[in-house]
């Protein structure tokens, strides 16, 4: 049998390591095992987080499965608010700069100039963001709207000092998976200062093998790796002064390094990958040149301005956001929703664009 033809279920990564987490829970008398077959099926195939998480652990789903359901007015609010913020995060910002700019600077990166090859990685950083962290706020709503509380899975992660904190912000479903049934089963920080480095390189190596069979996803894997040991070593010899300049600039380094780190991640293969990297090396500041290319995408780079602008939005802002919402009669909230459909419908340029996550 050919294997480019053997044909995948549908999520076996995120539901492969959900049944791994309870196999191992359980042999470490961690949670209380499902009662029946039937429970446990249930837990491994709840259909909102099936295909791309957050990925569940049986200490925290299980028990609400013997609960009874009861959903509040608050709770189908937060839902709501989640439902619209992921489907705008998916279809308004990640389809629009991916088929409008993103994915025609990766494929041909020496038919553009320097500028678009820069923007168009912080095109992808954005797009990868919104399109996974969209899925996953859809996915804790729907789930909320059937009584069932997952974890949140995206903490504004580009906000991130360091590439520890990113790893605590970013897909962290799957970043405590790994340090929970990887780094730490692999002894941790137990067993000395070089046996501890080793680990985490190898979590993070093994955690860029899980997303394909490729080179350059080891590598994505390696740079993250690499610069979790270099934090570690220089923490505690390396004290920076705390205030909100020194804090920024962290920010700032730590969100390059990511987004560099995603230009392998991205790119069909290496050579690509390096092509992109030295277009971005010529960018050289020239007014008129730059006001030519915003000018070019101006609608994508507003939606790209709209995305960055939002995810950085201040916590507090967003609590009101949700709150006004939550205060909003029911003639407005559906108000809302059909707005939200609206921009949805007015922006898509083509078909419903696959999940990035899909793939892994």
């Amino acid at each position: 049998m050919p294997f480019h033809d053997i044909i995948l279920p549908v999520g076996i990564s995120f539901y492969t390591f959900q049944s791994m987490s309870y196999i191992i829970d359980i042999h470490r008398k961690e949670p209380e095992p499902a009662k029946n077959l039937l429970d446990y099926m249930f837990f491994v195939s709840f259909f909102p987080q099936l295909v791309a998480g957050p990925i569940l652990r049986a200490a925290d789903f299980i028990p609400q499965i013997y609960k009874k359901l009861n959903l509040t007015r608050e709770e189908v609010n937060a839902a709501l608010f989640l439902i619209i913020g992921g489907l705008i995060k998916k279809t308004f910002i990640s389809d629009y700069i991916s088929l409008n700019f993103v994915d025609r600077v990766f494929d041909s990166p020496n038919l553009y100039t320097p500028l678009e090859n820069l923007m168009a990685s912080y095109g992808y950083a954005l797009q990868i963001y919104c399109d996974f962290s969209g899925y996953s706020d859809m996915a804790i709503g729907i789930a909320l709207l059937l009584g069932f509380k997952l974890p949140e899975n995206f903490r504004t992660p580009y906000k991130s000092a360091s590439i520890t904190e990113f790893w605590r912000r970013w897909h962290i479903s799957l970043s405590s998976w790994l340090r929970d049934y990887l780094y730490i089963s692999m002894g941790g920080n137990r067993k000395g200062k070089i046996r501890t480095y080793v680990n985490l390189f190898l979590t993070m190596l093994l955690g860029g093998l899980w997303h394909g069979a490729s080179w350059k996803f080891v590598i994505w894997g390696v740079l993250h790796g690499l610069a979790l040991v270099v934090e570690r070593l220089f923490k505690k010899r390396l004290s920076l002064p705390k205030n909100a300049f020194v804090k920024a600039i962290q920010i700032i380094v730590t969100f390059h390094f990511v987004v560099f780190a995603w230009i392998f991640f991205r790119a069909r293969d290496f050579s690509t990958a390096f092509e992109i990297i030295g277009n971005i090396g010529n960018v050289d500041f020239d007014v008129n040149k730059w006001a030519i290319i915003i000018s070019g995408y101006q609608n994508v780079f507003l939606v790209m301005l709209i995305g960055y602008v939002w995810h950085f939005l201040p916590y507090k802002w967003i609590g009101l956001l949700r709150t006004g919402f939550d205060r909003l009669p029911i003639v407005l909230k559906a108000l809302v929703l059909a707005l939200a459909y609206w921009v949805v419908y007015a922006t898509a340029t083509s078909g419903p664009q696959p999940f990035i996550y899909f793939q892994f």
